[in-house]
């Protein structure tokens, strides 16, 4: 009986989690945990009516400032479409998360070593017309931390590709600076989306200091 109550709850799970999932990850296997991704950032984040528009196919580069664990949440809750996330590899790592963060795509880059080879990684993505999330700080960067300079990959991606950027601004996160809390601690979180950038419009420099401003710019209803 109770292999049984564990199957049917385990199945439950499953079966509310593909009910509520919005994008294909590539089977029923993983899109379970979309749904369940969406729920979580619907009642304990607030983040309800919030969606990007993406292109409905086609390669996109997301970008957002980072200031906690529940960012990749946020984010994936407001698109339609999977996101290949570029993530650290000691995070990439991580005991009992590295099977998710694999099932997810995500591509690790090794910061200390050869970060070029995950920007192959990643290009190949966008050609193939996949869409990569990114934070362009490199890790966390709380408003109150000391500037830090947007790193110089996305732009050099875009214009390898063409894809358009579409930057995210994310404000109100209870447990910033947390990994493991923030997903689970109950917040009211603004997502701004901004309107896409394109390398076509600016120079390398203009992109990135319109990247950097409307991530870095609080919500006016946050400050």
């Amino acid at each position: 009986m109770g292999w049984l109550l564990l199957l049917a709850v385990l199945a439950t799970l499953v079966l509310v989690g593909l009910i509520n999932a919005r994008a294909d990850w590539g089977g029923a296997h993983v899109n379970w945990l979309d749904g369940w991704t969406r729920l979580l950032c619907r009642y304990l984040h607030g983040v309800k009516h919030t969606q990007l528009a993406l292109p409905e196919s086609g390669p996109a580069i997301v970008v957002a400032n980072h200031v906690s664990g529940v960012d990749p949440l946020l984010l994936i809750a407001t698109a339609r479409r999977p996101l290949r996330f570029l993530i650290a590899t000691e995070q990439y790592e991580r005991p009992v998360l590295h099977w998710l963060f694999r099932l997810a795509g995500c591509i690790p880059v090794d910061r200390k070593g050869r970060p070029e080879q995950a920007l192959r990684v990643a290009r190949r993505a966008l050609e193939q017309g996949e869409v990569l999330a990114l934070f362009p700080h490199g890790k966390i960067h709380l408003d109150s931390d000391p500037p830090r300079p947007i790193k110089g990959g996305v732009v050099r991606l875009a214009a390898w590709t063409g894809a358009p950027i579409y930057p995210v601004r994310i404000d109100g996160v209870k447990a910033q600076g947390k990994i493991i809390l923030a997903p689970f601690t109950p917040d009211k979180v603004r997502l701004s989306l901004h309107s896409p950038l394109n390398t076509a419009d600016s120079d390398v420099k203009a992109l990135l200091e319109h990247i950097a401003e409307a991530i870095e710019t609080p919500a006016a209803n946050s400050r």
